[in-house]
């Protein structure tokens, strides 16, 4: 299986080949979000093809929101709610009625650079700006179930214990209480279990990723959650960082990469890489209470990977 694998990706990579049916059905009425991550460039790089292809997407397929998955505002984040990145990395680019849906967005380690509290701030200003706190909670109805999904958005910078001994991290890092954030975690998933259908994880940085040589922020984040998400049965971890498109699964635990709506960077096969792509791009996802599905879309509107994860 791994060989032919390896032929599909490489066949879709190399040839550019479009897939010709797409799985997700525009009709369905499942739960459809849509995952960008890494955009914030004041319309550089590949930022605005991304966004030009994202209204296309929610105008074809309306999903219920989006979810930034960090690393909102580059270089250094913003310094406050009045910041011009507001205006030229955001509201200027996602500009579109059709884009005025929620954004759940989190914290990745360039927006620590500035003033991470004005972008939860920034919810109380933005009719669609969604960061109640450094880490929350979201849930919604799952078709053909009685029961929720639950999304846990987290701040994964807390978890790096470098970032502590970071002169200009270091301030703004240690604000977070990491014990705090884990048993929150804890009780959010297991305090209803028997009410939740899917349990999905949002985090900036990755567990494990083929985009990089494997850095200390990788390396801890996978000795911080690991062994937790298996013990809370975590159904998918969804995260950015690597500018990248991936989907890996190892030991029971299936990663999402979204983090390539601007900037683009390399990325190789993995022994668990079920696929990847150094392209810009995004994801879109639909669950009900069988299964999600998740279709990765590039710049051109091309989807070039579909994915399905059952129950």
């Amino acid at each position: 299986m791994r060989i032919i694998h390896s032929i599909f990706i490489l066949t879709f990579m190399v040839l550019g080949l479009e897939v010709q049916s797409q799985t997700i059905d525009p009709s369905d009425k499942a739960g459809k979000f849509i995952v960008i991550g890494d955009w914030g460039r004041n319309g550089d790089d590949h930022q605005l093809e991304v966004a030009d292809q994202l209204l296309h997407q929610v105008i074809k397929y309306k999903p219920g929101f989006i979810i930034s998955t960090g690393d909102n505002f580059y270089p250094n984040g913003v310094r406050s709610v009045h910041d011009p990145l507001w205006k030229y990395s955001f509201e200027d680019i996602y500009k579109s009625y059709h884009l005025q849906i929620d954004w759940y967005a989190i914290l990745g380690n360039h927006d620590y650079l500035g003033d991470p509290d004005a972008q939860v701030e920034y919810s109380k200003l933005s009719r669609r700006w969604n960061m109640p706190a450094r880490y929350f909670a979201k849930t919604i109805g799952v078709r053909g179930s009685e029961k929720k999904a639950i999304f846990l958005f987290i701040d994964t910078n807390s978890l790096i214990p470098q970032f502590y001994d970071n002169p200009t991290y270091g301030p703004n890092v240690a604000k977070t209480d990491t014990l705090a954030q884990k048993n929150w975690m804890k009780e959010m998933l297991t305090s209803k279990d028997e009410e939740i259908a899917w349990k999905i994880v949002v985090g900036h940085h990755p567990m494990y990723t083929g985009g990089r040589v494997e850095g200390y922020d990788t390396i801890a984040i996978r000795k911080s959650l690991e062994a937790y998400f298996k013990e809370l049965g975590v159904d998918l971890y969804i995260s950015g960082h690597d500018h990248s498109l991936q989907y890996l699964e190892k030991d029971g635990i299936r990663q999402i990469i979204s983090g390539s709506a601007s900037e683009v960077t390399p990325s190789k096969e993995l022994p668990y890489t079920k696929f990847t792509a150094s392209e810009a791009g995004f994801i879109l996802f639909a669950l009900d209470a069988k299964k999600i599905q998740f279709d990765i879309i590039n710049k051109q509107g091309r989807t070039i990977y579909q994915g399905e994860i059952e129950k």
